[in-house]
């Protein structure tokens, strides 16, 4: 049973939504999402954590794929077996 009462999206006031995900990953993509949110924070010169780092890196992967397409042409839906869309992994560079 579940406990938590979060509501699973909000509108901010930025014009954004924020919504609670609970993601189970391999260690390899928690520590690139480490190594990310090291890049991050060297570029603000401010800690961050790791909800920022993946904000930032699916905001960076959606830039790039609204220009890799021409307009009015749909990308295809990734999908892997159980019918679960499947996100890029993370490429670490250190």
């Amino acid at each position: 049973m579940n406990d938590r009462v979060t509501p699973p999206m909000h509108a901010l006031p930025d014009g954004e939504a924020e919504l609670s995900l609970v993601v189970r990953l391999p260690w390899e993509d928690v520590a690139r999402l480490g190594q990310e949110a090291g890049r991050l924070a060297a570029q603000m010169k401010r800690p961050v954590t790791l909800d920022e780092a993946v904000s930032n890196r699916l905001r960076s992967s959606r830039a790039s794929a609204a220009h890799a397409k021409p307009a009015g042409e749909q990308p295809a839906p990734a999908v892997s077996g159980a019918g679960v869309t499947s996100l890029p992994r993370i490429s670490g560079t250190g």
